[in-house]
């Protein structure tokens, strides 16, 4: 196991352990794990390249009494977050060190009710010169477009799925969703008022035919660099998205 920190989520609410370099978990992490509300006491979750699992710890304290799984290709990671799911007393919680290529994954597939994901970085992206982060942006060299069809792979008809990506990807994304999930909505995340989106988070049904819509902008910050009342909410009380 590699060298690692003791961190924390959600106001030291959640005890995280991540490798001193490499992939870490971010606010993206935090921010995305806030869209799932309202969910039924036998829906499960699924977090495809869970990395250190930050999305997935954040379920797992909101909803104890949900099934949620992980996925990450990063055995060091998988170790890791395995011990901070113990470590946390969240016994509802498994990670799998697997490569969504395989054939033979732990899970079948339309077995999950929600699928939730910080999907990799495009291909053509410059790569990371530090080969843990370089895996996590470019998941055993998996594209945008495969990663969307294995998510929507292992959700179960109108289920949902939830992604976070840089604002560049929605195109990718979009067409990637076509013909295969509706009731879209696209949630664009400013970081301050009057500057250009860089990120969204998309939600979207498998199989459904509703239209989609953009939702009102998210921004985390005001101009002083502080965090917005909204944002602080959502990552030091854990307050759902749509609260």
């Amino acid at each position: 196991m590699p060298n690692f920190t003791n961190d924390y989520l959600l106001d030291k609410k959640i005890k995280i352990f991540q490798p001193v370099s490499g992939y870490r978990a971010s606010s993206d992490a935090v921010i995305l794990s806030s869209l799932i509300a309202n969910i039924k006491s036998d829906d499960n979750i699924l977090d495809v390249g869970s990395g250190t699992g930050g999305i997935s710890l954040c379920l797992a304290h909101r909803f104890k009494q949900n099934q949620i799984v992980g996925f990450e290709i990063q055995e060091e990671l998988v170790n890791l977050s395995n011990l901070s799911a113990k470590e946390n007393g969240f016994e509802n919680l498994t990670y799998y060190n697997c490569d969504i290529k395989e054939k033979n994954l732990p899970i079948k597939p339309c077995s999950f009710n929600h699928v939730i994901s910080n999907p990799p970085y495009s291909k053509n992206d410059m790569p990371s010169p530090n080969k843990s982060k370089a895996l996590a942006h470019n998941h055993s060299g998996q594209d945008l477009t495969s990663w969307i069809n294995f998510c929507l792979k292992m959700l179960k008809p109108f289920g949902y799925l939830y992604l976070i990506n840089r604002a560049e990807a929605v195109s990718e994304t979009l067409t990637a969703l076509y013909n295969k999930a509706g009731n879209i909505q696209i949630v664009p995340i400013y970081s301050k008022e009057n500057q250009v989106a860089k990120r969204v988070m998309i939600i979207a049904q498998k199989d459904s035919k509703t239209p989609a819509k953009i939702l009102s902008p998210f921004y985390t910050h005001n101009q002083d660099g502080s965090y917005t009342d909204r944002a602080e909410k959502i990552l030091r009380q854990g307050m759902s998205f749509f609260d």
